[in-house]
């Protein structure tokens, strides 16, 4: 069970990622993205393809680019992982 919950971890690791470089570098390609991050480009896309599905980037001709609720989501992220953090301790003590 808990190499499941790591390679799920693994891939958010790398959605963000791909989030940050469409933030700092938009509009940004999938070769480019690929080279950069060292990630296949088949994980870049799919990853693209889940960021899309929540409406934080949307493709363009020129590459992916940042939507309107892309800052809000990064605004709360670092409270989403204190929930998550959280949710874990308790599991954690109830053992």
């Amino acid at each position: 069970m808990i190499d499941g919950v790591e390679e799920e971890v693994d891939m958010l690791d790398r959605h963000l990622e791909v989030l940050q470089m469409v933030v700092n570098n938009e509009p940004i390609g999938i070769v480019k993205m690929s080279n950069e991050l060292g990630y296949d480009h088949h994980e870049i896309r799919y990853s693209l393809r889940i960021l899309e599905e929540e409406n934080l980037i949307e493709p363009t001709q020129q590459g992916a680019i940042t939507t309107d609720e892309t800052e809000a989501f990064i605004e709360n992220w670092d409270e989403q992982i204190d929930d998550v953090r959280t949710r874990l301790t308790a599991m954690k003590i109830g053992e």
